[in-house]
C-alpha cells in the first residue's frame, strides 16, 4: 500500500478553481477516499494501481489548467 500525496498550483485560499477540484474529483470518481488537507490531498492506494491514481490526478488538473502538479509517493506507514 502507497500513499500519494498530491498539490496542484495555482492555488488561492478559500477559492479553490476547478483545476484544484477536478484532480479530487478524479480520484473519487476511481473508488478512492482522499483526505484534502490544508497544503495538499492524500490518499491511500493499493500499489497496482498507483499508475491509474497518478495519471487521474496529472489529467485532471493539467486539463483545468493547471500550472504545476506535485506528487509524492511514500510507503504507507504500517
Amino acid at each position: 500500500m502507497k500513499r500519494v500525496e498530491f498539490t496542484v498550483e495555482p492555488f488561492v485560499e478559500g477559492r479553490p478553481g476547478p483545476h484544484v477540484t477536478a484532480p479530487v474529483d478524479a480520484v473519487r470518481a476511481l473508488g478512492v477516499e482522499i483526505d484534502i488537507g490544508p497544503f495538499g490531498s492524500s490518499c491511500s492506494v493499493d500499489d497496482e494501481r498507483i499508475g491509474e491514481i497518478v495519471g487521474a490526478i496529472v489529467h485532471a488538473a493539467v486539463g483545468r489548467g493547471a500550472s504545476h502538479v506535485n506528487v509524492d509517493i511514500s510507503e504507507e506507514p504500517a
